[in-house]
């Protein structure tokens, strides 16, 4: 049982983090037709960016994370979250 106030380690849950949001990422780039290429130019990314992104080797800043969302016409929960 954690104790109130009790600092909770989330560094073993971000490989999960990660792996989540590409898996998502992926699937939404797909669902819009779109390459990576094409998403990043969307986003005013580079390629590279959105495959490190979508394989869960780098997480998204926020604002990173909003131009993606906004570059596939979605919410940023819908994003990060299946059930948004």
């Amino acid at each position: 049982m954690r104790k109130r106030g009790a600092v909770h380690d989330h560094s073993a849950d971000l490989p999960a983090f990660r792996r989540h949001v590409g898996d998502r990422l992926r699937f939404l780039r797909h669902r819009a037709g779109l390459t990576q290429q094409a998403l990043a130019e969307r986003a005013g990314l580079d390629k590279q960016a959105v495959s490190l992104i979508e394989n869960g080797h780098q997480s998204p800043r926020l604002d990173t994370a909003k131009r993606l969302a906004a570059a596939l016409g979605i919410s940023l929960a819908e994003l990060v979250n299946d059930r948004a």
